[in-house]
């Protein structure tokens, strides 16, 4: 299995950043897909996640700013992430989640595979 995160970087307040993720070495389209973020300091928490039936989970810190797709043709997840702002600062990860504990805050995070992870920035 292997995880590949690109699109990271530094963006002002406000504005947008779209993350891709690109998979291999198992079946992705019957995979549940997922993207996790860890802040400087604090845990690692969950930031959405899409089925292979395209259903989706967002947490509530970004619901109405990121959207959270996939391409089974590509193999690749993507998230696009929009109204940045510095809290939304940290090392995002592509992962196939482990749903033994849940999406919810708090919850373990927990993951059969993890990508390495792309820094995400909001600063002006």
């Amino acid at each position: 299995v292997q995880l590949v995160e690109s699109g990271g970087g530094l963006v002002q307040p406000g504005g947008s950043l779209r993350l891709s993720c690109a998979a291999s070495g198992f079946t992705f389209a019957k995979s549940t897909m997922s993207w996790a973020r860890q802040a400087p300091g604090k845990g690692r928490e969950w930031v959405s996640g899409i089925y292979s039936d395209g259903s989706t989970y967002y947490a509530d810190s970004v619901k109405g700013r990121f959207t959270i797709s996939r391409d089974n043709a590509k193999n690749t997840v993507y998230l696009q992430m929009n109204s940045l702002e510095p809290e939304d600062t940290a090392v995002y990860y592509c992962a196939i989640p482990d749903l033994s504990t849940g999406w919810g805050v708090g919850a373990e995070v927990l993951a059969y595979s993890w990508g390495q992870g792309t820094q995400v920035t909001v600063s002006s």
